[in-house]
């Protein structure tokens, strides 16, 4: 799925994703990707575009507030994608909502617990869904050539 998500940020425009998913479907069988891996793949990105239904109220801000982590989540996301969670909320890039809706998507993500390279595209695939300007200036940093195939 990480692979697919990658190639699709350097590939699609994201008003592809939003209404083609037929074409987008036949671009990564076309590229070599499996059908059970495109499915998984698009049926995740669905649930980013939805976005989180279940915020009304504005989260509070993080500099004042302290985000405690359910079982399920610590499960998933270890100290390292924890602290670069932080990192990003703390820095600006990621507000809490966005923040929520990263973990929302780590949870819905296939495995047991993320490896930092998959949170970081995940982080990813919300800003640029969300069409944050941000989200381009970051992907080199999110995306460096280590990671840009990474393991399933």
């Amino acid at each position: 799925m990480y692979d697919i998500l990658a190639y699709l940020f350097e590939t699609c425009q994201q008003y592809e994703l939003s209404f083609d998913r037929e074409l987008v479907a036949k671009k990564l069988t076309a590229a070599g990707f499996e059908d059970s891996d495109i499915s998984e793949a698009l049926t995740w990105l669905a649930g980013v575009m939805r976005g989180p239904h279940h915020m009304i109220a504005p989260l509070p801000d993080a500099r004042t507030t302290f985000r405690a982590f359910a079982p399920k989540e610590l499960a998933k996301l270890d100290a390292t994608c924890r602290g670069l969670l932080l990192h990003f909320e703390q820095s600006g890039i990621l507000t809490p909502q966005t923040r929520e809706h990263v973990i929302e998507r780590a949870l819905a993500a296939s495995g047991e617990a993320l490896t930092l390279e998959q949170l970081k595209l995940i982080v990813l695939m919300v800003l640029w869904n969300q069409q944050t300007p941000s989200s381009r200036l970051v992907a080199e940093d999110l995306l460096s050539v280590a990671s840009m195939r990474v393991p399933s």
